[in-house]
């Protein structure tokens, strides 16, 4: 699954995997569960860890933790609350949708 992100915000109209930041004595883990849970509303399970890599922006550099998930059984459908929009997508059609500069090595890495 894929979120677009709104108008009006850095990269406003791009496309990116869901997450978002760590906060202080938080694990990567669970970053995401909170993020996916305040962005989607939605649960996941965790099925793969793959390499983090660092991407530098003019206004600052970021560190992505990509994981490969699931929704979880009990999870409800996801919402977009803070995006535009969101797309369930093959692995192999991703290079369709235009990314944020950030998520670009992941698709190379791991489509």
């Amino acid at each position: 699954m894929i979120a677009q992100r709104p108008p009006g915000k850095k990269l406003g109209g791009l496309w990116e995997f869901p997450g978002g930041n760590v906060e202080a004595g938080e694990s990567a883990e669970a970053a995401l569960h909170r993020e996916l849970h305040e962005e989607l509303g939605c649960a996941v399970r965790i099925t793969q860890t793959l390499p983090a890599f660092v991407h530098a922006y003019p206004w600052g550099s970021i560190e992505l933790i990509p994981f490969v998930c699931e929704l979880a059984v009990e999870s409800s459908e996801p919402h977009p609350h803070e995006h535009t929009a969101l797309a369930w997508v093959e692995r192999a059609k991703l290079s369709a949708y235009d990314f944020a500069p950030a998520d670009v090595p992941l698709l190379t890495a791991w489509v």
